[in-house]
């Protein structure tokens, strides 16, 4: 076994729903990449806009089989969580499947009204306004509820946000509070700085909101930072929400729903370890047993997928540009892109995501490490998340080797500030659109080229 091609059969369940070889070349949910390159060259990044709509429509599935299957009595209401990823086209395709939104900052309020403007929602979408909250966020807010969307929902986040809108909003709003859980006890901290504390969130209701008819409590969110995952932790902290929901539900009678944030996972490596039914029907068969105990109505359930919406839908595609041998024994493909600057979890998190191949899967392959292009020593990449290595085709003579890590459509833009200035000036990548027509056969277009060298000294200040 010494072909890349049998060592990535032998290795995984190969191939899978998204990804396939056909004379040697890899495709990637039907896309042949290598027609891409040829197109578009390298460094690119290609977001694939039908597996944003797909993602959304199996979550809906899980909630909607097993709460029929459970006979769970509330409803379910998917949110995307805009900070996954912000751009226009992700928007655009996540909200044509009857959808809602979950904000982080007052500049989401921005396109808020952008997608109104254009018609992509209307004054009846959720609007769910997490965060804490700088008097500009809390202003746009304010302006979006009177202007009459009456689902744009605030969600408290300290005790005194609500002071705001009682001399800003004038009309009847819906309020969510949001509560601190503890985190992981692997932490450095014991409880999340984001939210109201457990024992405060009964007064912050009574003293604050009970009283005031144009406030009702619809709302309690919480959200775990390890995600929805099968652990003592993620169960002890549900529970514990769900009693403290039980326990406001009898003073609050208003209160129906409850927001249990993010926290799908996607695939870090070629095959899938996560059981997403089996844990969305966990979470139901939680909170309905907890409402049974305490005497009190299922409540409705949001969710704010955010990752799951967007991640699998995009990858990165590097050329390698040379080989180097280091000490005797370090083998180094250099990529013509940067892991810090293109791909910042890979640095920051030791983030992994499936990495493959595009072309050359016939030939040999070897143990390699990956080196970014900035001069700094930490812009590398040497491990899958399914072992402790990287193993690559041998590059021929007579053509590149191309490599695609994919999966990265969440964060990665956000986090290295797309457009904006790099480590050593590296450039953003140019990024590639892919969609299919009526009849289902591919489209590309470029949605933005390379960034430029003029672009980066007009932000440093050469030029105006």
């Amino acid at each position: 076994m010494d072909k890349y091609t049998d060592l990535i059969h032998q290795t995984f369940d190969f191939p899978t729903d998204e990804f396939q070889v056909e004379n040697n070349e890899l495709l990637f949910n039907g896309i042949p990449l290598m027609d891409l390159i040829k197109q578009y060259g390298t460094p690119l990044k290609l977001s694939y806009l039908p597996k944003i709509s797909s993602q959304i429509q199996r979550a809906k599935v899980f909630f909607k089989e097993s709460m029929e299957k459970l006979d769970y009595q509330g409803t379910y209401t998917y949110c995307y969580c805009t900070k996954a990823s912000h751009f226009s086209f992700v928007l655009e395709e996540a909200l044509k499947n009857d959808i809602h939104i979950e904000t982080s900052s007052g500049y989401d309020m921005q396109i808020i009204k952008a997608l109104y403007k254009k018609g992509k929602i209307n004054k009846d979408t959720y609007i769910i306004c997490n965060g804490f909250k700088r008097e500009r966020y809390r202003q746009w807010i304010s302006e979006l509820v009177n202007d009459g969307f009456k689902n744009c929902m605030p969600i408290l986040d300290h005790l005194g946000e609500i002071e705001y809108y009682k001399e800003h909003i004038n009309v009847k709003t819906k309020v969510g509070i949001r509560l601190a859980s503890d985190e992981e006890p692997k932490f450095e901290f014991y409880t999340s700085r984001l939210g109201v504390r457990y024992g405060d969130v009964i007064d912050l209701y009574e003293q604050q909101i009970k009283s005031d008819p144009k406030f009702e409590l619809k709302m309690l969110h919480y959200f775990i930072n390890t995600g929805i995952k099968d652990t003592s932790y993620y169960w002890s902290e549900l529970t514990r929400f769900v009693r403290k929901y039980a326990e406001v539900k009898k003073v609050c009678p208003e209160l129906d729903t409850i927001d249990i944030g993010g926290g799908f996972p996607i695939k870090t490596s070629i095959q899938a370890d996560y059981d997403y039914r089996y844990m969305v029907e966990e979470v139901l068969r939680t909170i309905k047993r907890i409402c049974n105990d305490e005497g009190v109505p299922e409540p409705n359930i949001f969710t704010e997928f955010g990752i799951f919406t967007v991640g699998e839908s995009a990858a990165n595609i590097y050329s390698i540009l040379d080989e180097k041998l280091q000490n005797d024994k370090e083998l180094w493909y250099m990529i013509d892109g940067s892991f810090i600057t293109n791909l910042p979890d890979a640095w920051a998190l030791n983030q992994r995501w499936p990495l493959l191949a595009v072309n050359h899967w016939d030939k040999d392959y070897r143990k390699i490490q990956l080196g970014g292009m900035t001069c700094d020593s930490q812009d590398y990449y040497n491990s899958e998340m399914h072992s402790f290595q990287v193993f690559l085709p041998k590059i021929p003579k007579d053509e590149p080797l191309y490599i695609g890590f994919f999966h990265t459509g969440a964060y990665q833009e956000q986090l290295s500030g797309y457009g904006g200035i790099k480590h050593c000036l590296i450039p953003s990548p140019q990024h590639i659109l892919v969609d299919r027509d009526d009849n289902g056969e591919l489209k590309t277009w470029q949605f933005a080229p390379e960034q430029s060298s003029d672009a980066m000294l007009k932000i440093l200040g050469y030029e105006v």
